[in-house]
C-alpha cells in the first residue's frame, strides 16, 4: 500500500466518481481505477460501490476513510515536517505505567532537554498499557514500571524506590468524621498496604486511578489518600494538606525498562541521570 492509492481513494470519495477524481489528479481514469484495485487487493475488501446514483463508499470504504485520512497526515508529517525538526531531537518514546509518575515525565522531559539540548519524541500516559509488552513491541522505547518484567530480550534497570505517605485535608483531623478515602489502584501490593490501614482507610472509599485527578478531588472535596511526598510536597507546605503521621509509608519499586538489543546505552545513562537529579 503507497500513499498515492491512499490519496486517489480520498480524492474519489471526495468527488464522487473515478472520472471526476481522475480529472482533479491529473490522471487518466485507468489509473485511478488501478489505484483503487491495488488498494481493494490490499484490504480484501470493496471499497466502493457503482450504481446509477454514482458513486459511493461501502460500509468498509467509510469505516476505512478516517484511517486513510491519519495515514497521510502521519507521512505528511514524517517526510516534511519531522526532518524540519529533527535537529536536537531523539526518536525516544517514552511511557510510565502508573499515574503517579505523570508529573515525573513531564519534569525528565524539560530537565533532558535543558540538561542534554534534547527533546524527546513521546510521552506516553496509556496506564492501560503493560509497560513491558509496549517496550518489546516497539510501542515504547523507554517506561518505568513498579513491576519487573519477566519476559526475554527486555532490560530492567533497578531504580530508587517511590516513597507514597498518607495525607489528608487538614478539617478532617479536626472534625474527628470518617473521610473519604481515595484507592489509586496501583497494584496487588499497593491494595494490600490499604487493607493493612483498614481503620486510617475506613469509610467511603472512591476509586480514581489518576494520581493528578484524586489529588484534585482530596483539594477540593476533602478526603485521604496516598500519593509521592513529591507530588504534595507544596500542598503540605502550604497547610492545604497535613501528613498522617501514624500511616507507615507505602513503598513501591520502580524499574527501567527498555529493549536489551537497543543501541540506547547513551541516552539510557542520560535519562538515569535525569531521574537521579529529580528523584534525589
Amino acid at each position: 500500500m503507497q500513499m498515492r492509492e491512499l490519496e486517489t481513494f480520498l480524492c474519489v470519495a471526495e468527488t464522487g466518481g473515478f472520472h471526476a477524481a481522475a480529472r482533479r489528479m491529473n490522471v487518466t481514469q485507468t489509473a485511478v481505477s488501478a489505484r483503487i484495485r491495488q488498494l481493494e487487493a490490499a484490504t480484501g475488501k470493496a471499497l466502493f460501490s457503482r450504481g446509477a446514483g454514482g458513486t459511493s463508499l461501502t460500509d468498509f470504504g467509510a469505516q476505512f476513510k478516517p484511517y486513510a485520512e491519519q495515514m497521510l497526515s502521519l507521512w505528511s508529517f514524517a517526510s516534511q515536517d519531522l526532518p524540519a525538526q529533527s535537529q536536537g531531537r531523539v526518536a525516544l518514546r517514552l511511557g510510565a505505567q502508573l499515574s503517579i509518575w505523570d508529573p515525573l515525565l513531564v519534569d525528565l522531559a524539560v530537565r533532558f532537554e535543558q540538561r542534554f539540548g534534547k527533546l524527546l519524541l513521546t510521552l506516553n500516559y496509556d496506564h492501560t498499557l503493560n509497560m513491558a509488552e509496549a517496550v518489546a513491541s516497539h510501542v515504547l522505547d523507554v517506561a518505568l514500571t513498579h513491576e519487573r518484567p519477566s519476559r526475554s530480550g527486555i532490560s530492567c534497570q533497578d531504580l530508587p524506590p517511590e516513597h507514597l505517605i498518607l495525607v489528608e485535608t487538614p478539617h478532617l483531623a479536626r472534625s474527628g468524621s470518617d473521610p473519604v478515602f481515595i484507592n489509586l489502584e496501583l497494584g496487588e501490593g499497593y491494595q494490600e498496604h490499604v487493607r493493612g490501614l483498614a481503620r486510617l482507610s475506613a469509610g467511603q472509599t472512591v476509586f480514581l486511578g489518576n494520581c493528578m485527578m484524586a489529588l484534585r478531588y482530596i483539594l477540593q472535596r476533602g478526603g485521604r489518600g496516598f500519593f509521592p511526598h513529591s507530588v504534595v510536597a507544596p500542598h503540605l507546605a502550604n497547610g492545604a494538606l497535613r501528613k498522617v503521621d501514624e500511616a507507615a509509608s507505602l513503598i513501591l519499586p520502580v524499574h527501567l525498562v527498555s529493549r536489551a538489543e537497543d543501541d540506547h546505552q547513551k541516552l539510557l545513562d542520560e535519562l538515569h541521570q535525569c531521574l537521579s537529579e529529580l528523584r534525589g
